[in-house]
């Protein structure tokens, strides 16, 4: 179970994979960002999907 998704801002390069796996978690304007209603258990595959195919390796899923 996912609990924790985080994108590290000094690494993210914007490039939005993550919203094109994953829009319903994810969201890129001048930045990647989490969405902060976003459920973690819905989209638990496409989050860890996004996370694997981050090419600056930015988003840090925590898991219980």
């Amino acid at each position: 179970m996912i609990i924790h998704v985080r994108i590290d801002e000094e690494t993210c390069t914007a490039c939005g994979i993550c919203e094109e796996t994953c829009p319903e978690v994810f969201e890129v304007s001048d930045m990647a960002a989490v969405k902060e209603d976003a459920d973690f258990n819905d989209f638990e595959d496409e989050i860890k999907e996004a996370a694997e195919e981050c090419p600056s390796e930015a988003i840090e899923v925590e898991e219980d």
